[in-house]
């Protein structure tokens, strides 16, 4: 299901999802996860299944970030996690393929048992307030020795992803990059042109 993915949109559970889905999916985006922290388990999960029949309609995966309850709910494809959420073989109980954030290479080699995993953040982020940038370093070590798929991750967008590319990502996951651009569908399309 990853393999043949190339640009992951992480989007939180805003107004306007579904229409920043529909356009970021039309500018080539192939991958969405739903991450959001501040609604009610309840909230969340009218977010996700809203979500769910959109992602359907496109033919797009969807993945839930670190809920694997509420991924199961809403018939989400796949679960992502942190260093510090569930382990993966807890997350796994739920019946979900599931993606891992690493940081580090000890943390990609360790990730044997996952089904992806995301390498950063590349680039500072607030959407990672507190976590350093791990640079193209890390990039570069993913390319050599990261036996699963693998997006790269992190302050992202138009002005670097040639760099990202270059250093061995074939892959890349978004937040700003599409979610706050003032066209979508067209941030998408110029991200997925420089992957290839």
């Amino acid at each position: 299901m990853f393999a043949d993915r190339r640009l992951y949109l992480v989007a939180p559970a805003r107004p306007g999802l579904l229409h920043l889905i529909e356009a970021a999916v039309a500018g080539g985006v192939d991958l969405v996860q739903v991450r959001e922290k501040s609604l009610s388990d309840a909230a969340l999960l009218g977010a996700l299944e809203e979500a769910r029949e959109v992602t359907r309609r496109l033919g797009i995966p969807l993945v839930v970030n670190d809920r694997p309850d509420l991924a199961v709910l809403a018939e989400a494809d796949a679960v992502h996690v942190g260093q510090d959420d569930l382990p993966v073989d807890a997350v796994r109980r739920f019946g979900l393929p599931v993606g891992l954030s690493t940081h580090a290479p000890a943390e990609i080699e360790a990730a044997t048992d996952t089904d992806y995993i995301g390498v950063g953040p590349v680039y500072a982020t607030p959407t990672k307030e507190g976590r350093p940038a791990v640079g193209l370093e890390l990039v570069r070590y993913a390319a050599a020795h990261a036996t699963q798929p693998w997006f790269a991750i992190g302050g992202i967008d138009r002005t670097n992803v040639e760099q990202v590319v270059a250093a061995g990502a074939t892959r890349v996951a978004v937040v700003r990059a599409i979610a706050d651009a003032p066209d979508p569908e067209a941030a998408a399309r110029e991200l997925r042109a420089a992957l290839g």
